[in-house]
């Protein structure tokens, strides 16, 4: 196929928002219970606001017993359910009975998942294929309509790293990642950056159903390379953190001999590397249990195919 040939996709008629997969995240948790009620900035034919978590909202806390945000795999979406199953594998599976099934034909062709993050990573999309030809699509859309502000895009695929998200049962996962925002709390500027992302996927979604084709585009993603820890001692405890200099820097560059840690004796522990990387979800407070002080990315492009 030339990259002239327009390839020709189906409609998209299911679309679901979905908040509270983290229940301390309240930006997407006060959009959909807001939507619920009054829902008639994003009703769509065949839209579904969805609160994901509802005991962890209910709680204000992350999780109840384990992530639901990394278990949609097929082993748990498969595990034999028994008393002491853990509740978000259990709710895992009747997401994906009302979603889903995942990877099947009759799954959502789009769902938005809105997560708030600590770090300092503005407006963020996160793509989980690199060759998602309405994603790209759609967020270079978003990308333009939110310029001069900055949009990241964080591509996640990697052969190894594999994050099992609540929205990969769709078709089309897309994940809403803005901060920073502390948990349990609720920003105003940072509620409508997200409200603002959503609404200007929204209108790509009704433009391209109302058969609008868009040419060919090319947009800059930053892909996942590795998680890095924070030290630790022999305890397994943390010993250093996150420089000053690091601190805040989401998407910038780092170069061999910049800062990463500081420790309590004011130790600066530097970055050892061959190229420039940009790290993101720099000093997460949810991450210091999966042992993440932040990740490396690297820069790359993206083109998709024209589309209608």
């Amino acid at each position: 196929m030339t990259s002239s040939s327009v390839v020709d996709k189906p409609p998209v008629r299911r679309v679901a928002i979905f908040g509270g997969t983290h229940g301390n995240e309240l930006s997407g948790v006060f959009l959909v219970k807001h939507w619920q009620e009054n829902g008639a900035e994003v009703q769509r034919a065949g839209m579904k606001t969805f609160l994901t978590n509802p005991r962890a909202v209910k709680k204000c806390t992350r999780y109840i017993d384990c992530d639901l945000n990394r278990v949609f795999d097929s082993d748990n979406l498969g595990r034999t359910v028994v008393e002491d199953i853990p509740y978000e594998v259990r709710r895992a599976q009747e997401i994906n009975q009302i979603f889903g099934p995942k990877g099947s034909d009759d799954a959502y062709d789009l769902i938005f998942d809105l997560h708030n993050t600590t770090s300092n990573m503005g407006g963020t999309l996160i793509l989980e294929n690199s060759r998602d030809d309405f994603t790209i699509q759609m967020f270079h859309y978003i990308k333009n309509a939110l310029a001069p502000e900055r949009c990241p895009v964080l591509l996640i695929e990697h052969p190894s790293l594999k994050y099992a998200t609540t929205r990969s049962v769709a078709k089309h996962p897309v994940g809403v990642e803005v901060g920073p925002q502390p948990q349990g709390v609720a920003r105003a500027d940072i509620l409508d950056k997200m409200r603002k992302i959503v609404k200007h996927g929204l209108d790509f979604v009704q433009l391209f159903n109302e058969g609008k084709e868009f040419p060919p585009c090319t947009i800059e993603v930053f892909k996942i390379m590795e998680k890095v820890d924070y030290p630790r001692n022999k305890n397994d405890e943390v010993i250093a953190i996150i420089h000053p200099k690091l601190q805040d820097q989401d998407w910038q560059p780092l170069n061999n001999g910049d800062p990463l840690f500081l420790t309590l004796d004011g130790e600066v522990i530097a970055y050892k590397g061959d190229c420039t990387v940009y790290p993101t979800f720099i000093n997460e407070a949810a991450y210091y249990e999966k042992k993440q002080a932040f990740v490396k990315t690297v820069k790359m492009k993206l083109t998709a195919r024209h589309i209608r």
